[in-house]
């Protein structure tokens, strides 16, 4: 082999890895490049997500961690869940002790931004009110605040908050969506006040998740499930109690959700010589709107005390 070939060869073995190298690189760094241009959310269940789209449209990719039709009051992560979770920058959460997973985050080393929604809310214990702090998670209070549409407001602008530190070049961009859905939320938020404004005051929900809703519109909530908890079963004292207090009241509708066995609600409602109806406490995500979700539930509240 003369020493022309011998350097040929030399060469080529030089020139492919350096290539490949180069080519790797490239590919590399546009990858980098493209996930790193929308931030990484996870929201922990439908109106968060909801919520969080509508204030980072294209600049977000947000994913929703409770699969569609599952209870996430019971829902927990798997592994592959917790592993997708480590690729987010932020997972927004409801806060008082609703995702009973979270402290899993601490144990997995969670990098991320945790964005409790809920600060600056005042929840309702059982026997008490407590301010929600920034950074404190209360689990001994009432969690459905996203049913009160001015504390979903308050949701909205605590996400947007976090999406601004999170990515301080379109800080304005998450603010302006922010403040654009808000409006949205106050027409909500006046469309109810004032078409249950001279209604009937007391109702009775399935569980125990409107008393934020109900403080906030003048409303009385009774329930057949005392628990915040949906997937409860009541005794029959229970039920004795609610169709006596149906009766007292001369209410005509019993309210049920769309993931629990209306059987229970009929059984009352047949008691009484009235029917039920669906009051939902938006859990669980559909290809509806929150808002136009919280305009059904004000529909059939409307057929039930107006």
């Amino acid at each position: 082999m003369n020493n022309q070939v011998k350097l040929a060869i030399i060469a080529i073995v030089i020139t492919i890895p350096l290539i490949s190298f180069a080519v790797f690189s490239s590919d590399s760094n546009q990858f980098k490049k493209t996930n790193e241009s929308k931030l990484q959310v996870m929201a922990s269940f439908y109106p968060l997500r909801e919520f969080s789209q509508n204030i980072g449209k294209e600049k977000v990719d947000v994913k929703l961690l409770v699969p569609v039709g599952v209870e996430p009051h019971d829902w927990e992560p798997t592994i592959k869940e917790v592993q997708q979770m480590q690729k987010s920058d932020l997972i927004i959460i409801n806060g008082i002790g609703f995702e009973n997973w979270v402290d899993k985050l601490n144990e997995m080393n969670y990098q991320g931004v945790v964005v409790d929604t809920s600060n600056g809310i005042i929840i309702k214990n059982l026997d008490e009110e407590s301010l929600v702090y920034e950074e404190h998670i209360d689990e001994s209070g009432d969690p459905h605040i996203w049913l009160n549409p001015v504390f979903a407001k308050i949701q909205v602008q605590n996400i947007a908050n976090a999406f601004s530190n999170s990515d301080p070049e379109n800080q304005q961009y998450f603010q302006e969506n922010a403040a654009n859905y808000i409006s949205e939320l106050d027409l909500l938020d006046s469309k109810i006040r004032n078409e249950l404004s001279g209604c009937n005051h007391d109702f009775i929900a399935f569980h125990h998740a409107f008393s934020y809703f109900a403080d906030e519109y003048d409303l009385t909530q009774h329930t057949i499930i005392s628990s915040s908890a949906s997937h409860a079963e009541p005794t029959a004292k229970t039920l004795e109690n609610v169709i006596n207090k149906a009766k007292q009241l001369n209410l005509k509708v019993i309210f049920t959700e769309e993931m629990v066995d209306p059987k229970t609600s009929q059984v009352i409602a047949n008691e009484i010589g009235g029917n039920i109806l669906v009051l939902s406490p938006l859990e669980i995500g559909d290809d509806r709107t929150y808002i136009s979700r919280m305009t059904e539930n004000l529909n059939h509240l409307k057929e039930a005390l107006c």
